[in-house]
């Protein structure tokens, strides 16, 4: 069950990836959710170069969150990627969600980051 999970997640991954590209003047936010923790990028796919990165690894983070794997936990993270994105400038990202469904902690983190100005 678990390895027909797994592939089905990277199907829908790759026809994402497909369509979803990230440019200097609109980089892409990608998020990965694992069980315990959530991470989001901001990536420019020409160069190759990640602007902005937060998760719930982070010390600052972490030690205001008693769980990783919690919608206010990707509320957090969101709001933190959004602040690091608009201090270097960026305020318009395509969404990449990962091949994972937009809801729960996903959603929470994009909620988030356009609560904060980011613009998708």
């Amino acid at each position: 069950m678990k390895k027909n999970k797994i592939k089905s997640i990277a199907k829908v991954k790759s026809r994402i990836r497909e369509k979803i590209t990230g440019t200097s003047n609109r980089p892409r936010l990608s998020v990965f959710r694992s069980n315990s923790h959530i991470y989001a990028q901001i990536i420019d796919d020409v160069t190759g170069h990640t602007l902005a990165a937060s998760s719930t690894v982070d010390p600052e983070i972490r030690a205001s969150i008693s769980s990783g794997a919690t919608c206010e936990a990707s509320k957090i993270v969101g709001s933190s990627i959004a602040k690091k994105s608009l201090e270097n400038k960026i305020t318009n990202v395509v969404f990449d969600r990962g091949g994972l469904l937009y809801h729960g902690r996903i959603k929470a983190l994009a909620d988030a980051a356009k609560e904060e100005g980011l613009k998708f």
